[in-house]
């Protein structure tokens, strides 16, 4: 029996759904279990035990194509979870017995069963899990409603990006922070300015060294913020000190006592190397969506919302997004500045 789970192009959207291939291989541990991801996101799923074989889709590829190699694979099942028209097709003409989505006009004549994307979450993982595991129930009454996701890193890439904090002078017995200086838009990037004077405060308080999660074509940007840090934070900042690549990344997160910054895949894949997280979530963004296994210590997120509620009374995720800018103006640090003291109290040494 073979299986195909479909999620293309976000980073942290690949590392949620691959939550699926833990409850799949634990309820059929004899399929054969393929997943289609963009390729620039195997890198979070790499090494994954869980996973036969991964399916790369590129844009350049043609639809007839794909349909046809993914027909001649006689998969007895296909979810979709990206469930957007190109992948409706892909799975409504699989020929799959089981062909699973999100509910939307055009998964509904395609597809054999169709869920609904809000739901209430009823437990710590929150909406994002336990609607992807949801999923999964026309194949089994027996499937778990939280799974967490998990990122698997060599022994060698740990040890070698130790080696490389240490080189450069960090050791473990102080505190160290991982980042997240940008978001994946300038919609979902805290105000630089904003930012620094919360790096401030974790350096005045920690004493600890800060790494920046970016890439050398932010470099500008990274500068501009560390230039509004007080000098006492600016030596505590190691700029020359990031991943060159994702696995590089994850693998320097792994040595650090938590992340910090704006809500986004970084987040998501620091929570899956069990590192603490304190995310900071645009305006736009529906906190009950992403806000996965947040238990107020090691993992705790803050929203204008929680301070402001009037400010998006009556508003829609497009109307927000208009005003994205006003809304971070009103977020300011000392919003702030008591939640992330009282995270530093709990995951700092």
């Amino acid at each position: 029996m073979k299986i195909l789970v479909i999620q293309i192009k976000m980073i942290g959207d690949v590392l949620t759904s691959s939550i699926l291939f833990e409850a799949l291989r634990k309820e059929f541990p004899t399929a054969e279990l393929h997943y289609m991801i963009s390729e620039h996101t195997f890198p979070v799923v790499q090494n994954n035990p869980n996973i036969d074989k991964f399916i790369f889709a590129k844009k350049e590829q043609r639809l007839r194509k794909l349909i046809k190699s993914t027909k001649n694979a006689n998969y007895h099942a296909v979810i979709d979870v990206y469930s957007n028209l190109r992948t409706a097709l892909l799975t409504g003409l699989s020929g799959a017995k089981y062909r699973i989505a999100y509910n939307k006009k055009y998964t509904r004549p395609l597809c054999t069963h169709v869920f609904s994307r809000d739901i209430e979450p009823e437990t710590i993982a929150g909406a994002a899990i336990e609607k992807r595991l949801r999923l999964l129930s026309p194949l089994s009454s027996d499937i778990p409603q939280e799974i967490k996701p998990k990122i698997y890193l060599e022994a060698e890439e740990i040890e070698n990006a130790g080696k490389r904090l240490e080189s450069e002078g960090i050791h473990f017995s102080g505190n160290l922070y991982m980042i997240s200086a940008l978001g994946s838009s300038s919609g979902k990037t805290y105000p630089l300015k904003h930012l620094a004077k919360l790096l401030d405060k974790i350096v005045r308080k920690t004493k600890g060294n800060l790494l920046f999660n970016y890439i050398p074509s932010q470099k500008k940007e990274i500068e501009k913020l560390y230039d509004f840090c007080k000098p006492a934070t600016r030596e505590k900042i190691c700029l020359n000190i990031y991943g060159k690549n994702l696995r590089e990344f994850l693998a320097l997160t792994y040595h650090c006592d938590a992340l910090i910054g704006n809500e986004g895949g970084a987040v998501n894949m620091a929570k899956a190397l069990n590192i603490p997280t304190f995310a900071i979530f645009s305006p736009p963004i529906n906190k009950e969506n992403w806000n996965m296994y947040e238990d107020g210590e090691s993992n705790i997120s803050v929203h204008l919302k929680d301070y402001r509620p009037e400010q998006f009374q009556g508003k829609k995720y497009k109307d927000l997004t208009k005003t994205v800018d006003s809304l971070y103006k009103l977020f300011k640090p000392s919003l702030i500045l008591p939640k992330l003291e009282y995270f530093l109290n709990a995951n700092s040494k």
